[in-house]
């Protein structure tokens, strides 16, 4: 309990939190004890707190212009609102249009919805002003100075501690990846339950990949714009080395059907090795510890032990079953063996780099570095792209306009207290996914519930104002710091504050207390309601298009692989790219699925099916991993014209599978006989070198390394590009299902 209260304290949310309530406390507590008056202290609060979404982890560059765009976009719609007030009729026309255009400024990616949540803040809150305090224009300058005051505050709390947030940021990957290796054990040994274990797998490798963009951004934009630092350079040799643990990882070179079926009577032979893989896992979790400064660094003994009960195993499997039955899992064994120790170098490297190792590793140059940072997409196409019920990001934008316009009306005609607390509550619990709104509605309402039930108590035990003033600024920062791990004790803390300070003001606590609840049960309501009827947008109804990125993504990744086991070499920026976006692009296909599985079950169509494309699209990345990855890291031979075949063949059936996706009309005729003259050419090579060394131990001839090289890439490169050739083919025909079980349900 202590220990996780005092990662909570030193956390880079909590920072963060801190740096957001101090902001906004401060010129309310200046203002009162100068001026007498909170007014323009509360307006500079609001102007700090309709900039605060955007202060998001990334780049300084990009968290500066988010910041700055909010700041404007909040003190125009401020002035915009103030104006038009005055009219019923123009206020909800405005309320309409205003909140529809703001909201879809989220067609430019995840910081512009940032900024765009930032003006619907300021949109909902333009209602809270009083005229009476101070001119409309004062108001809007003072929400403006809120914002530069808070720019000013997180920018330089980034520079002055700028390791809080790339240390938490290492800490999630270190500790996700650790989990993602365990998840990879359990699938070595586990037959019943796999399906369970992949969809862990999926959504894991979703919030890493999340994670190494946000590092990716931070780390590689400073070496763009700073050139080398120490610090620096060791943050990108330890994000290098986490790439290489979770690539290998995901390339764990196992075709699980094949696995299973070798070793059907071996299958304690394959406990060591999930075994290893969990003693890796505990190592990285220990090296999170390290930095989060819990715990000195400690090299594990217990992982050499174990790699040499892995020999020994691969020795008594080799003895036990005997050559040449045995080659076959033997050679799998060795392979596996082999990814592991690949594994265990990149974890020492880690070590080497937090014990102040300076390696004389290659880092990518200036110009390089900045073509893997995912560019922010601002291209004004997009508005005219996404300007149909085709766009999620429209059907919300709209859903969310009406949706307010509605509580507007229902807030003013039952005269609610405070009816902008609606608005509030629509704004943030409505998201494009049903899933997210369900989710977040439910732990509104609960949490509000909760907060409001303390909050009476306090109220009934004492009327002190001072203890009122304390708990409102306490559960401020505690709210700010939890709203993206814990939301429903996020809106705890949130309902005690705005309880609180109401208290402080208004004598009729318990009023306000009733209503909070109230508007926040209409709020839920509304936004549930809308999410399930107004146009909603079911994840099986534009998974399609990330099934079509995903495959395109394999399919670049492969010819990459393909140009490097001809030219060998260094290995060019044009493969890690293509390597990066296929990551992302299974990412986001993860992610949409799992929105899909918290759509309700009469919405998850075609469910089965999709799992199956999902599987399908991870496993195919899974192997072609692990087949760029043996090329890499092994010295190879002449490329045969077979794998050339097979390749080719794969492609065209990637090609054919996007073609059948989007509906082409004139589909590819695919004929695969050469690829079977391919695979037999592949079974002969190996069966003459099996043959070949069957003599050599007749003769007692020691194992050569050139021989031993050879039958280990026979073995595992034709394995691949099989295994690769048989998922395509997969892939097709999973796709035909698809597309004519949602043929059939359109008529």
């Amino acid at each position: 309990m202590f220990e996780k209260l005092n990662r909570f304290i030193k956390s880079f949310n909590f920072l963060k939190a801190f740096v957001l309530a101090f902001s906004m406390v401060t010129p309310i507590l200046i203002s009162n004890a100068f001026l007498n008056d909170i007014s323009v202290g509360f307006s500079v609060a609001l102007g700090v707190l309709f900039c605060s979404p955007t202060d998001v982890p990334g780049s300084l560059k990009h968290k500066f212009y988010g910041i700055l765009m909010a700041i404007f976009l909040s003190f125009s719609l401020t002035l915009l609102f103030g104006v038009v007030t005055y009219n019923n009729w123009m206020l909800v026309l405005a309320l309409g249009i205003v909140v529809f255009l703001v909201s879809y400024l989220s067609v430019f990616g995840f910081r512009a919805s940032l900024i765009s949540f930032a003006g619907l803040l300021a949109i909902t809150l333009s209602f809270a002003y009083d005229n009476s305090q101070m001119t409309l224009l004062i108001h809007a300058v003072l929400v403006a100075l809120g914002g530069f005051w808070y720019l000013i505050l997180s920018m330089s709390t980034s520079l002055l501690l700028p390791k809080i947030q790339t240390d938490q940021l290492f800490v999630s990957i270190i500790e996700k990846t650790s989990e993602f290796l365990k998840v990879r054990g359990e699938l070595l040994v586990c037959k019943t339950n796999r399906e369970v274990l992949f969809h862990k797998m999926f959504e894991l490798q979703t919030q890493i990949n999340e994670s190494h963009e946000s590092i990716r951004e931070i780390i590689l934009s400073k070496r763009s714009n700073s050139g080398f630092s120490n610090r620096t350079r060791r943050q990108q040799l330890l994000f290098s080395e986490l790439m290489e643990i979770l690539e290998l990882a995901v390339s764990n070179p196992v075709n699980y059907e094949q696995f299973d079926k070798v070793f059907e009577k071996h299958s304690k032979n394959i406990e060591v090795f999930k075994k290893l893989n969990f003693e890796i896992a505990n190592q990285l979790e220990h090296i999170s510890k390290v930095i989060r400064k819990e715990a000195t660094l400690k090299l594990n003994t217990k992982i050499s032990e174990i790699l040499k009960e892995i020999q020994e195993t691969i020795e008594y499997y080799r003895g036990s079953v005997g050559l040449p039955k045995s080659r076959i899992g033997t050679l799998m064994l060795v392979n596996l063996k082999n990814y592991q120790e690949k594994q265990i170098q990149s974890l020492i490297g880690i070590e080497r780099v937090l014990g102040n190792y300076i390696s004389n590793n290659k880092i990518l140059g200036i110009k390089d570095a900045s073509r893997f940072i995912t560019p922010q997409d601002y291209d004004l196409n997009k508005i005219v792209e996404n300007f149909s019920f085709k766009s999620p990001i429209f059907k919300h934008s709209l859903r969310l306009a009406i949706i307010v316009v509605i509580g507007f009306l229902i807030g003013n005609f039952f005269s609610m207290q405070n009816p902008y607390w609606i608005l509030i509550t629509i704004i943030v619990i409505m998201r494009p996914s049903y899933g997210l709104t369900k989710e977040r509605s439910i732990n509104r309402v609960i949490g509000t519930l909760i907060g409001a039930a303390i909050a009476t108590i306090i109220i009934l035990i004492t009327q002190n104002t001072i203890i009122y003033g304390v708990i409102a600024i306490i559960s401020l920062p505690l709210a700010f710091s939890l709203i993206q791990t814990n939301y429903r004790n996020a809106a705890i803390f949130i309902t005690l504050n705005v309880i609180f300070v109401y208290a402080i003001l208004d004598p009729n606590i318990l009023s306000v207390v009733k209503f909070r609840i109230i508007d926040t049960l209409i709020g839920a309501t509304l936004s549930f309601g809308a999410t399930y009827f107004l146009w909603p947008a079911w994840q099986f109804q534009n998974i399609q298009e990330y099934f079509i990125e995903t495959i395109q993504s394999n399919c670049n990744f492969l010819k990459q692989i393909d140009i490097y086991y001809h030219k060998k070499g260094e290995v060019p920026t044009v493969y890690k790219l293509s390597r990066k976006k296929a990551f992302l692009a299974i990412g986001n296909l993860n992610a949409a699925f799992q929105r899909m599985h918290q759509d309700p079950k009469s919405k998850q169509k075609e469910f089965a099916v999709i799992y199956k494309l999902i599987t399908l699209n991870n496993t195919f990345l899974s192997s072609l991993t692990a087949l760029g990855m043996f090329i890499r890291h092994n010295k190879t031979a002449l490329v045969p014209s077979h794998f050339e075949v097979i390749v080719s063949h794969i492609i065209t059936n990637l090609k054919l599978a996007i073609q059948l996706l989007q509906d082409k009309e004139n589909v590819t005729v695919l004929e695969h006989s050469e690829v079977e003259i391919a695979q037999k050419k592949y079974e002969e090579y190996f069966e003459n070198l099996s043959n070949k060394r069957d003599k050599e131990i007749q003769d007692g001839v020691e194992i050569s390394v050139k021989m031993k090289a050879q039958l280990k890439e026979t073995q595992l490169v034709s394995e691949q590009i099989n295994w690769l050739f048989n998922l395509s083919e997969k892939l097709i025909n999973a796709i035909k299902i698809y597309k004519s079980n949602s043929e059939s349900k359109e008529f």
